[in-house]
Order: structure tokens, then sequence, then C-alpha cells
């Protein structure tokens, strides 16, 4: 954490046209993190936090070692009866509540959430949290934020006169150039608005997604998966990287590496073995690029996980998931 700057955005450099000695260090790195890993505590670079306020990274782009920038996963925490700084950004995040209760204020409009509840910071919003209540309450923050710096998306900070006011005009209302529509979309996501379903990969709750196109969020893709005591999902093969984190319970996951044979076209060899992580309440569980992975509950209790990726995926022509072997309790 003893960085002269923050790293929003990682380079690739080499000297050859292959890449496979920065996948190969990808994968080298342990995937598997706890609450004792703290890779940034917000002191560079980052203007959210107030005097009670705190919020630390479990992934991000500058982390030593490097698991992933497409998706970064970090806490936010607010003690009773406090807020933190408002500050705005272009690029979207999705609070997961974790515990407590509370409420938005972005754009000057007031968002309330509780546990369990998605929250939704949109596309250059200026956003401020607070919890006027007696209870701490918690949030798990997963972005794409990354693709955004990558694009040149950079205008953010907290809220204050331009520079060279002489140098521009009047205001201008900044949504004309958004989405048409996105007004209308929920910034809040509750368990009322979704269902549990049984899928292929088990019981799952999806909260974000390009077919939940009444939410208002365009790069992140979530769900809950719950999975009964002594069983296990469905083993699915994506090309999206993925980030769970355990919600409840505990057990392992198998992830099979899948190398590409570039010959006349490309073939997939899928590892005749996989690696297993062990995983508990609290932890993050990376799922690297390109890797068939499976989860099971395995030490008496449910496992309940929360999943997120990124949507640019599904973009760039990797939407489709394949199940190699569907859950215990799918039918269709």
């Amino acid at each position: 954490m003893a960085k002269k700057g923050r790293v929003f955005v990682r380079g690739l450099t080499s000297e050859t046209y292959g890449l496979n000695h920065f996948r190969e260090q990808q994968l080298a790195v342990e995937r598997v993190r706890d609450d004792s890993v703290v890779v940034d505590d917000a002191k560079v670079a980052h203007s959210g936090d107030s005097a009670k306020s705190r919020t630390w990274w479990r992934v991000g782009p500058g982390d030593e070692e490097f698991l992933t920038q497409t998706i970064q996963v970090h806490f936010v925490e607010l003690p009773g009866q406090s807020s933190n700084h408002g500050h705005g950004h272009q690029n979207e995040a999705a609070f997961y509540i974790l515990e407590g209760r509370g409420y938005e204020i972005h754009d000057d409009r007031r968002y309330d959430w509780a546990k369990d509840d998605l929250v939704f910071v949109h596309t250059d919003s200026v956003h401020r949290h607070f919890n006027p209540y007696d209870e701490k309450a918690k949030a798990l923050v997963v972005k794409a934020k990354s693709t955004w710096m990558f694009m040149g998306l950079i205008q953010q900070g907290r809220s204050g006169p331009i520079d060279r006011p002489e140098e521009f005009g009047e205001r201008e209302d900044w949504s004309r150039i958004w989405t048409p529509g996105v007004l209308d979309r929920k910034k809040v996501i509750s368990p009322k608005d979704t269902a549990w379903e049984v899928t292929p990969l088990g019981r799952t709750r999806v909260m974000a997604s390009p077919e939940m196109t009444d939410g208002r969020i365009f790069s992140v893709d979530a769900y809950e998966l719950d999975i009964a005591a002594g069983s296990r999902s469905g083993k699915y093969w994506k090309m999206a990287d993925e980030v769970f984190y355990v919600l409840e319970g505990g057990g392992y996951a198998l992830q099979w590496e899948v190398e590409a044979e570039i010959a006349e076209k490309y073939y997939a060899r899928v590892a005749k073995e996989p690696k297993r992580f062990e995983i508990t309440e609290g932890d993050t569980l990376y799922v690297p690029q390109n890797h068939i992975c499976q989860l099971f509950a395995a030490d008496g209790t449910p496992l309940r996980v929360f999943s997120a990726q990124n949507r640019v995926f599904k973009h760039l022509g990797y939407d489709t998931v394949h199940y190699v072997e569907n859950a215990p309790e799918y039918q269709g």
C-alpha cells in the first residue's frame, strides 16, 4: 500500500507477440482472499472517505500480486449516524448491501437501501452515502472502473468550480448524451424485484444482466447462487472472468484451466486435473478468464455466494455459458 500513486489502468508491454507469460503470472496468483487481505486502504487518490467512513480494497488493477482489472472489489463501511464525502466519477459502480440500511444521494435525488439490496451508481453520477441509523452499514462494491479509464473517460472528482471558467459557456444538461430512457430505470434492486430460479447453474437470483432492462447499469452483471448443503453448482465454461463473494456457509471450488491450441483455428484444451480452492464466509474467490468452474457446499451447511463480472465480454462475442454438467436440482 506504500505507493506514490494509485493505479487506475494496468498496461501490457512485451517484446514478443505472444503474451502467454502474462497469463501464466496471473494464473499463479492465489485466487482466494479473506479479510486479512487489504490491497489498498484508500489513502492515495481517493476522495470518498469522511472522518468516520472507511473504504478498503480487496481486488484492483494496482494489486501486487495482480489478479484482474475487469472487476474491482472494495468495501465501504459507515458507522451509525454517519456519511462519507460525496464525489463524482464517470464509471458505474454496484453496491451489494451486506449489513444495515441507509440511503444514497445521487444527482440530488434520494435512494433508500437495506441489506441484500444491489444499488447502482450510474454513469456520470455525483453521489454520497448516508447511514442515519444506529447500526453499522457495510457494502461490497464491484465495478468495471478500468474499462472507463482505458477509454479515456476520466472526468472525476469532488464537487466544485471548473478550471478556466472564462473559457467555457453556461451549464448544459449532461444527460443529453446518455442512453435514452435511463432516467426511468431502477437504481436499487431489492429481493422483491427479483425471483429465485433453478437454472443449469443451480438456484440463482439474477440482479443485473442485459435482459434486466429496468436496472440502470450497463457494465456489471451480478447474481446470487444458493447451493444446498452437500450439493454443487453446475460445471460451467465461459470466457469472462468472475469474482465470487461468500455470503454464507463454506465449501470449495474446482477450476479447470482451458488452454488455447492455435492450429488452423482455435481449439480448447481442458486441463485434466482441476485446481481446488477452499472458501468460507467473507472470502472472495476469483475465476480467471477462459476457465471451467464448479462450486461445492461441503461443510454441512448451504453455500450462498454473490457473483460479479464485467458485461463487456458479452459485447465482444462471448455471451454464451456452456454447461459441461448441470446442477443436480435442475430438471429442465
